[in-house]
């Protein structure tokens, strides 16, 4: 018999029984990648001195910003288990990529990648989006990477199809454009996230615990 740990299924689809703490993704904070990154940094007027002399304070700058768009996104998601939903954080991808929060529930199995640019004007098109007409980052193109790679996790794991939906979310935004936005990315805004709630009609609520039960398990990532 093929052992679960070694090919990323598990019995009956529903994930192990029993999860050894470090194993298990559900008591992740959301940006509980992103905590570790700016742990590492060095603190106080030491890690002021040296980012000016590394030139890394943009970058500090731009972890902070991304920690608090996951932090906030990541509240909202924590209110919809009311309503059904489960959800994870900081869900780690081979090569130290990330999903920033997968939720599970009565609309499906959606993938969201939540982004903060705090007063900024999102124009959002089909692989990128561009901040105050100046800057693009290729957000939606690693939104729909991710939910590809969560799709064929989950698939494994659970042995059947699982569809993963990917959502981008744009956090303290001033604006968003969504006249040339993808068709295959659903793009909120924070707020947006309480009207998740209201969705329904995709999965039943022992399909929901089973893939939870397979999400959780920090080994079924390896083979995403």
């Amino acid at each position: 018999m093929e052992n679960p740990e070694d090919s990323g299924r598990w019995p009956e689809g529903r994930g192990p029984l029993w999860l050894h703490p470090d194993d298990d993704l559900a008591p992740n904070r959301p940006g509980e990648a992103l905590h570790g990154e700016l742990a590492a940094r060095p603190a106080g007027r030491l890690r002021r001195v040296r980012d000016r002399l590394l030139l890394r304070s943009a970058g500090t700058d731009a972890l902070r910003a991304a920690l608090e768009a996951e932090e906030r996104a990541g509240e909202r998601l924590g209110l919809l288990a009311g309503a059904g939903w489960r959800v994870l954080h900081s869900v780690p991808l081979p090569g130290e990529a990330a999903v920033s929060h997968l939720a599970i529930g009565p609309a499906g199995v959606l993938c969201l990648r939540s982004v903060g640019h705090h007063g900024a004007r999102l124009a959002v098109g089909e692989d990128e989006v561009v901040i105050d007409g100046r800057r693009a980052e290729p957000y939606v193109r690693h939104c729909r990477r991710d939910a590809r790679r969560a799709a064929h996790a989950l698939g494994r794991g659970c042995g059947f199809p699982v569809a993963v939906r990917p959502v981008l979310v744009c956090v303290a935004a001033a604006a968003v454009d969504l006249t040339a936005g993808p068709r295959d990315v659903e793009v909120l805004r924070d707020g947006d996230l309480d009207g998740l709630a209201a969705r329904g009609g995709v999965l039943k609520p022992d399909t929901v615990e089973a893939v939870y039960g397979v999400a959780r398990a920090r080994r079924t990532w390896r083979w995403a």
